[in-house]
């Protein structure tokens, strides 16, 4: 049994390894084997490598632009006061809402916001 691959003749008693390339770049071979032909493909272990580095590398980046980016928190230290009240150190008040939109009962009820002035 012979059969023609590549423009030559070649008997199927022994294996052979076709290369298959696309330019300069080896896409892998074909293996002639006395009953059948299988493509083994060629694999880039630099190609893989240098994804790996990269991806980890942006990955390493972004977790480290999200850590320094953070906010500092709302509240400083918490600390027991006297008496075991719970002390706050540098928070402010809260800023007052606009007295724009009220709930359905409170108009009904005419109920007005209680502000302390000082």
């Amino acid at each position: 049994m012979s059969t023609v691959v590549d423009d030559r003749s070649a008997t199927m008693h022994r294996s052979d390894l076709i290369p298959v390339r696309h330019g300069d770049r080896e896409l892998g071979a074909y293996h002639l084997a006395s009953e059948k032909i299988t493509f083994v493909p060629a694999v880039d272990v630099t190609r893989i490598a240098m994804a790996s580095i990269t991806a980890a590398t942006v990955t390493a980046v972004a977790v480290a632009t999200a850590a320094a980016v953070r906010r500092r928190p709302a509240i400083g230290a918490v600390t027991m006061g006297p008496g075991g009240w719970v002390s706050l150190k540098g928070t402010g008040l809260p800023p007052l809402r606009d007295g724009g939109h009220r709930p359905w009962w409170a108009r009904l009820l005419r109920a007005h916001r209680l502000v302390a002035r000082c």
